[in-house]
């Protein structure tokens, strides 16, 4: 019988633990700390995301149940509530931050070869921003109408194995297009964005980066046509133009012709009109890529149900701000686990799995690679039939 690591100790094992120090080195996370350390903080809210706790009383009630284990966890204090509702408070949420940079780094390596099911060599972002609301009375730092706060959580995601690479949290009140000023454009890539983030300025600028972007069209788009191409209406397809703007505003700032296709989804009956600066792929994967925003919403309605950011373990800007980075690190983390051990279940099943095997020693690619046998070999004939 194998007798070796906890679950919970072989699923950090994949962290790079010193990445991890020297971030709390940087921002001075152990200052004054004689117990409850940078780490043990991480460990603990990592075992509340995977376990879905919903409290920090409900983290303390379970790891003292099973103090036992709690050292081959990377735990050595005693859990209080208060101890760390403190360290949620006080200590800066950066660490966490920028330890969740240095994972999606590492996951975007092993995720590189993904197909995306496009004939497209060039990486493929998609941009889009989720609403988390909150009790303006507990949260009066997260700004969002007179009666309501909440923080938003903006995030470009990798396509190729989802994985975020870039993620900003903010109030309620800033506009998702004002996230496009922060990003970093990538020569050759294309960013999938919607209607909200139509600001030919802020477009021209990932133009002028050589980036190439899609979004939908809004109906009272000014134009002109300058030249159109011949389209299979079988595949679709209604129009494939060159467009100049014409409107005083998007002319002054996206002076450059642009390329305007319209599809006719039969599934949903709608005609769809993109947008996108690249000339050179067909229409069709052009129409295609823009499927794929769908995945963003995909990814927060995950973290949303799986991961604690609904319900908060502290009211303090910071606070938030750490068990939001933590989640993504934790949600990282299952997707680089996922790779590293080839394991064909999804992300989701993944988390069901180590939510009630946290404890266990049994090795991490058996728990999640192998059927438990006692289901696929078991003998219906030896079961009960209550209607004989």
């Amino acid at each position: 019988m194998y007798t070796g690591k906890l679950v919970f100790a072989q699923a950090i094992d994949h962290l790079p633990l010193h990445t991890l120090r020297r971030c709390i080195q940087l921002y001075n996370g152990n200052r004054h700390v004689k117990r409850f350390s940078c780490q043990e903080q991480y460990r603990c809210m990592a075992f509340a995301q995977l376990t879905y706790r919903e409290s920090l009383r409900d983290i303390e009630a379970c790891l003292n149940a099973q103090s036992n284990k709690l050292y081959h966890m990377g735990i050595r204090s005693r859990i209080a509530r208060s101890t760390l509702a403190e360290a949620n408070e006080k200590r800066d949420w950066r660490i966490y931050a920028d330890f969740a940079q240095s994972l999606i780094q590492i996951a975007r390596r092993l995720y590189a070869d993904e197909d995306l099911g496009l004939e497209l060599d060039n990486t493929v972002y998609a941009l889009d921003a989720s609403t988390i609301d909150l009790c303006l009375s507990v949260f009066p730092w997260a700004h969002f109408r007179q009666t309501k706060a909440a923080v938003k959580l903006h995030t470009l995601l990798d396509l190729r194995g989802n994985i975020p690479s870039f993620i900003h949290i903010s109030d309620g009140k800033l506009h998702d297009v004002n996230v496009l000023d922060l990003l970093l454009p990538e020569p050759g890539a294309f960013y999938i964005v919607d209607r909200g983030y139509t600001d030919f300025e802020r477009l021209h600028q990932l133009h002028q980066a050589l980036a190439f972007f899609v979004i939908r069209a809004k109906s009272n788009l000014q134009f002109r046509r300058v030249y159109s191409r011949p389209v299979d209406k079988q595949t679709g397809l209604r129009c494939d133009q060159t467009i100049a703007l014409t409107g005083v505003r998007s002319a002054r700032h996206y002076p450059d012709p642009l390329r305007r296709i319209q599809y006719y989804d039969a599934e949903t009956d709608q005609r769809l009109v993109f947008l996108t600066n690249n000339f050179t792929i067909p229409a069709i994967p052009v129409t295609d890529l823009y499927r794929y925003p769908w995945q963003v919403e995909l990814i927060f309605k995950w973290i949303k149900q799986h991961l604690r950011i609904k319900s908060f373990f502290g009211t303090s800007e910071n606070a938030v701000k750490t068990q939001v980075w933590i989640a993504v690190s934790v949600y990282v983390l299952v997707a680089i686990i996922k790779k590293r051990l080839d394991i064909p279940a999804s992300l989701y099943s993944i988390l069901q799995i180590l939510s009630l095997t946290i404890f266990e020693t049994m090795p991490l690619n058996q728990l999640l690679t192998e059927d438990d046998p006692d289901m696929t070999h078991s003998d219906p004939h030896n079961q009960l039939n209550l209607f004989e």
